[in-house]
């Protein structure tokens, strides 16, 4: 898929002359308004772009074409009801997307559900033989050869027109030449209708047709692995990039079966462009990450699984985000390091243990990375991002620190322990930029020379996990930007216990009233305060007006904004005790237990605003460090009817349970045969995982007393003696392994 975020591109007219309009959007729902940003529809029945009118939550057309004034009271910006957006958005999901024979249909569409990655067949090792049609249509012919794209995707060190190598040397480095992606480039064939029935129409069947006829392709040619699969179909077409309907760069799946027992499955469409300096390899390498390798989309799509809000996902800061845009497409930014572990690219996966680091620019043998102790699906890795060679082109320079979670999708901004990215890039600056989709990157991203801590437990930005506790990474005493970095890693220090709370209040802030808008989180957690973070989102005109205080159970109370920040539109913020001068110190020691109250009020006349959601992060003082253990048996999992595996850990510590947590990794090709239990050494059990998932492969997954009744209702029972892990296989055929297991409990 290939986003567009407000670029202004020049568009066709079949009854008028080209039109420049700023894009909004993909090739399955895009919003389209003029350089004085009034909304657009094309209208088919003058044959051009007319303003835009909303009527039932939809687009109309006004019938006044934009060459002319705008209809009296018409503004700016008009967008469709979401449920409306979201509709077409399915529709045009459905047709270029089928549902693949494993799919589950309650996986968010960013999210790699398989293992990280996307179903399908996956071909990023190996010499892989790509097709490449190039296609003319009966009003408009090509004027770039088949030479010159033959050089864009396979030429070594191919540098025409600002490009940094061809598509088959970008995935050679990236790959650390794992994977050797050739392009044969055949046409251009001739299509019947003009270019304007395309749009409407897909035209693969017709161009294949004509590549086999015309130029004796032989399709059994691209199958690289003998399955009768054609590894992949390119298709460009003459002229510029059209970003609408059918000729909007996408790929997707139509299986089409030819003799001989071959037939295709992933395809792409994108262009040629205009002439041979418009060739670039940005949305060709994008798209065939998609085909080959099964790389999710990391930006958010902001129209479906009941996510509405747009978001930048992880930015220029990988190919997969937006980062096949950078340099115009000609310099693309590097795969993420996330993603070329999860295909088993690098030679070497580095722990970041404690002690000194370097990490090299474009090093794309290794992978630096934290693993926190009893997770097995979250993460951090790190890399060093500063601007050079590939990276030459990025927005900012030094180490960029991702949170990763193959259980996680970038559809999801909203950073709590349920909904969060499955890539998250760790801002620098705190900013929360790509999450509240104010950019795709800026000069703050990436962390420059940081002497002493740069980030931990208790930082802006910190290294919590998503459920708000300690992962444990420490990273201090970073270099420069440049081709060699050096870095300390290292466990935070000791914190105790984190409490952490997050509320979507949806509150409205009355004018002028001193009641205000009073939302309340409860924290359960014995002991006092150590640390304290509050953050907040709340929707406001004129932010001067506003007074926001932070209440605890006690009734102490710390005022983090007073009316400043004048006519400022919005308050997304985190305030921090350890910030210099922060008025939240006042409540260190204060009592954690009890109600935390966040109360907003408006000062001032004429504006109302909102307050969407706040959360808080209390560390405990005098709290008991968390229990953690892990254990790798290794033990197989014998089919049905045979009995259950058991796999002990023993817990020796004294005291009851206040949380207890657990984390599997399990190995098995139809995880909807198993059961997962839980056995405490009270003789209670707590049923993780009870054959739901149907084919999916492999159970990798984290259960805590939210996502599991049952580890609830362990609470307040001893936790000494020996705690045992079920897994059963409750039906025939298949066979897996329990490769590890990990068990966290917090205790009084």
């Amino acid at each position: 898929m290939s986003a567009i975020f407000g670029e202004t591109l020049t568009f066709p007219q079949p009854a008028g002359p080209q039109v420049r309009l700023r894009v909004f959007g993909d090739e399955f729902y895009a919003r389209y308004e003029t350089t004085g940003g009034h909304s657009v529809v094309f209208d088919t029945d003058l044959g051009r772009y007319c303003y835009a009118a909303v009527a039932a939550g939809r687009f109309v057309s006004t019938g006044v074409t934009i060459d002319k004034p705008h209809p009296p009271g018409l503004t700016t910006h008009l967008r469709e009801m979401s449920e409306v957006r979201n509709a077409k958005f399915g529709r045009r999901y459905v047709e270029l997307r089928p549902r693949q024979p494993l799919a589950s249909p309650h996986h968010a569409r960013t999210a790699g559900v398989n293992d990280g990655l996307l179903e399908g067949r996956r071909v990023s090792e190996g010499i892989v033989r790509g097709l490449t049609v190039l296609v003319n249509f009966a009003d408009l012919q090509a004027s770039v050869g088949a030479a010159d794209v033959d050089a864009l995707l396979n030429e070594e060190g191919y540098s025409r027109n600002g490009n940094r190598g061809s598509v088959r040397d970008y995935y050679l480095t990236m790959s650390n030449g794992r994977l050797d992606y050739r392009n044969t480039v055949v046409g251009p064939v001739q299509l019947a209708q003009p270019l304007e029935h395309y749009k409407t129409t897909p035209l693969m069947r017709e161009a294949l047709d004509l590549a086999i006829a015309d130029f004796g392709v032989s399709l059994t040619d691209y199958d690289s692995r003998g399955q009768g699969i054609v590894d992949a179909v390119n298709l460009m077409y003459a002229g510029r990039t059209l970003y609408e309907g059918e000729l909007w760069p996408h790929n997707s799946v139509r299986q089409i079966s030819y003799p001989g027992g071959i037939r295709t499955h992933f395809y792409q469409v994108s262009s040629m462009g205009r002439s041979p300096v418009d060739l670039s390899i940005g949305t060709f390498c994008h798209e065939s990450g998609h085909l080959l390798c099964r790389f999710p989309d990391l930006y958010d799509y902001g129209e479906r699984d009941g996510d509405f809000e747009k978001s930048a996902g992880i930015g220029v800061y990988c190919l997969m985000g937006s980062g096949n845009h950078l340099g115009q497409g000609r310099a693309p930014a590097a795969i993420s390091g996330y993603l070329r572990d999860l295909v088993g690219w690098p030679d070497e996966v580095v722990n970041l243990d404690p002690g000194e680091h370097e990490l090299r620019q474009g090093d794309y043998r290794r992978v630096h990375r934290f693993t926190p102790t009893g997770r097995l699906n979250e993460y951090f890795i790190v890399e060093n991002r500063s601007r050079l060679g590939t990276d030459a082109s990025l927005p900012s320079s030094g180490i960029a620190l991702f949170h990763c979670d193959t259980l996680g999708s970038n559809e999801w901004e909203d950073g709590t322990r349920e909904r969060h990215y499955q890539l998250a890039l760790v801002q620098a600056d705190g900013h929360l930029d790509l999450e509240t989709n104010r950019n795709t990157g800026d000069s703050g991203d990436l962390f420059g020379a940081v002497p002493g801590v740069a980030v931990s437990h208790d930082t802006t930005p910190s290294s919590l996990l998503w459920d708000g506790t300690g992962s444990g990474l420490t990273i201090s005493d970073i270099g420069a930007p440049g081709a060699a970095v050096r870095l300390r890693a290292g466990s935070a220090p000791s914190q105790g216990a984190t409490a952490a709370g997050e509320v979507q209040a949806d509150l409205l802030i009355p004018d002028d009233d001193p009641v205000g808008a009073v939302s309340a989180i409860t924290l359960t957690a014995a002991g006092a305060v150590a640390s304290l973070r509050v953050t907040a989102e709340i929707v406001h005109p004129w932010i001067g007006d506003l007074r926001v205080e932070v209440v605890a159970p006690s009734g102490s109370r710390a005022v983090v904004h007073e009316r400043v920040g004048g006519g400022g539109d919005d308050i997304r913020r985190t305030w921090s005790s350890d910030d210099p001068g922060s008025p939240l110190a006042a409540l260190r020691g204060e009592p954690v237990a009890g109600a935390w109250t966040l109360h907003v009020t408006d000062e001032e006349r004429r504006d109302t605003g909102r307050l969407n959601r706040w959360r808080i992060e209390v560390g405990v003082a005098g709290a008991a460090a968390p229990i953690e253990r892990r254990v790798e048996p290794g033990l197989p999992i014998p089919d049905a009817p045979a009995g259950a595996v058991h796999s002990s850990i023993s817990v020796p510590e004294q005291g009851v349970a206040r949380l207890v947590a657990v984390s599997v990794d399990i190995a098995h090709p139809f995880v909807g045969d198993l059961r997962v239990e839980l056995l405490a050494p009270s003789g209670a059990a707590a049923i993780l995982h009870d054959r739901q998932g149907g084919r999916q492969r492999d159970l990798a997954r984290s259960w805590d007393g939210t996502s599991a009744a049952g580890l609830a209702a362990l609470a307040g029972l001893p936790i000494t003696g020996d705690w045992r892990l079920s897994v059963r296989d409750l039906a025939r055929s298949d066979v897996g392994t329990l490769r590890a297991w990990s068990l966290r409990i917090e205790a009084d």
